[in-house]
Parts: structure tokens; C-alpha cells; sequence
């Protein structure tokens, strides 16, 4: 059985492709809102997990671009998209400004769908390295090609040809290399998820990590990942006590 948000979308995606070779008349499922994502639909991996897979892929393709997706959890067509003129390692941070989408036309680049898509993240300094080694590669295999070294307007993650790495590619490529590689068989989303995950346990506030991720607001990200921050309500009652008590501590 399919998970309800992930047929959702597939559903939707499926008849706005037949609208526009028109197919069908309408998109029924524009009028239906996707089902409220159930916690138990979110596949999370370990912080454990997590250094074991990028430990796994070391020197395989996939290990740039999944180092990237654990340490800004951006999405697919984010990654896709991202050119090296976005990429500033000296000061270690990525500019999301658009994404590449798979279109019923062909792979398209587009903006974010919304303002606070549109962002600057910070890369941690282990992810930073990997980049930089990654793009000594890709330049060294550019010029072995005949392609000349790599500019702004370059794609960080393409194909081998340079062209754009299609999302669905990267997603079933992904797949693979978790069975060939017997690692834990999850979407390339939850790739996303385990970087909220890792951030949200480290004590982050909601406000940070949906700017981080690029949500249209914080309560998109606790709708997404309320049973992550877990219940405080102890700790809000014992900071009031100290408020009511005259016991806090003096600045």
C-alpha cells in the first residue's frame, strides 16, 4: 500500500501531466488538500546512521551530493539545481535560489514557489571539504572530456556529460546503492528529515530550522515535525515558578 502523502502527490503530479497533454479535462485532485502527514510516514535516520552511510559512500558519486542533502537539507530539485556560482566554500554557505523540476516539457529550472525558499545556508566545515574535493575531480574529469573547468554557471551535481542530473534519476540511483550497499532503505527525502531530526535534537528552535529549510513559515515545520521537539510543558512550568517566585537568575 502506498503512504497516503506520497500517493497524494504522485496522484497529482500524474493528472496535471494528462491536463497538459490534455488527456483530461481538470485536475480533480487540485480541489483535494494532501493528508496530514502522519509522524510514522517520516523516515529518519540516525545521527549513527548518518555518518555510516557517508562512511558507506566515500569515493562513490553519490557521496558529494548526500553529504550536501544531510548537512542543508535541501531538497531533490535544489540539489539538482545548484550551480557553482551559488556555492561560496570560503565562507562555507550555499544560495538556494531555484530548483530543477522534471515538467511534462522536460527538466525545467525554476524559482522557489515562495519567498523564504529563497536562502542562504551554511555547509558545515566536513561537508565544505567534500565540495572542494569534489570540485577538483569534477574539473580533472571536465578537462579529460575536453569540457574545460568548471564556471558559476556550472551545475555542482550534473551527469557525467555536465547536463542537469534529473531528480527521479537521483532518487532511483539513490535507492540502488542502498541495496547494493545494504544500507537503510529509505526515500532520498528522508535524507531532509534526518538533517531536521539532527537539528532538532541538538536543541534548535523551530524558527531556525524552518528558515534553514526553507518553509513558508515555522508551523509548516511543526506540522511536519511537532512530535520531534517533544513536551516541554514541564520546563514551561518550572521557568513560570521561577518568574512568580522572584527566582531567576539576575542577568
Amino acid at each position: 500500500m502506498p503512504r497516503s502523502g506520497h500517493a497524494h502527490r504522485v496522484l497529482h503530479r500524474g493528472l496535471e501531466r494528462a491536463l497538459r497533454l490534455e488527456i483530461v479535462s481538470r485536475n480533480v485532485m487540485r480541489g483535494l488538500r494532501p493528508p496530514r502527514v502522519n509522524a510514522l510516514e517520516i523516515e529518519i535516520l540516525s545521527a549513527e546512521q548518518m555518518a555510516a552511510v557517508l562512511a558507506t559512500l566515500d569515493g562513490h558519486p553519490l557521496y558529494p551530493i548526500v553529504a550536501l542533502a544531510f548537512g542543508t537539507g535541501m531538497r531533490r530539485g535544489e540539489l539538482c539545481g545548484l550551480a557553482w556560482g551559488a556555492v561560496d566554500l570560503d565562507h562555507a554557505t550555499v544560495r538556494v535560489d531555484r530548483s530543477l523540476e522534471e515538467t511534462a516539457s522536460g527538466l525545467q529550472f525554476k524559482p522557489p514557489k515562495t519567498q523564504w525558499g529563497r536562502r542562504i545556508v551554511s555547509i558545515p566545515a566536513s561537508v565544505a571539504a567534500i565540495l572542494r574535493t569534489h570540485r577538483r575531480q569534477q574539473n580533472e574529469q571536465r578537462l579529460l572530456l575536453g569540457l574545460g573547468g568548471s564556471t558559476g554557471a556550472d551545475l555542482v551535481f550534473p551527469l557525467v556529460d555536465g547536463s542537469p542530473y534529473p531528480p527521479d534519476k537521483l532518487s532511483r540511483d539513490w535507492l540502488r546503492i542502498t541495496t547494493s550497499r545494504k544500507l537503510p532503505r529509505v526515500m532520498f527525502h528522508a535524507l531532509r528529515h534526518s538533517h531536521v531530526s539532527a537539528l532538532i535534537a541538538a536543541g534548535q528552535d523551530v524558527l531556525t530550522v524552518s528558515r534553514r529549510i526553507g518553509h513558508a513559515s515555522p508551523a509548516v515545520t511543526l506540522a511536519v515535525y511537532a512530535h520531534q521537539f517533544g513536551d516541554h510543558d514541564r520546563d514551561a512550568a518550572a521557568a513560570i515558578e521561577a518568574a512568580l517566585t522572584g527566582s531567576m537568575p539576575k542577568k
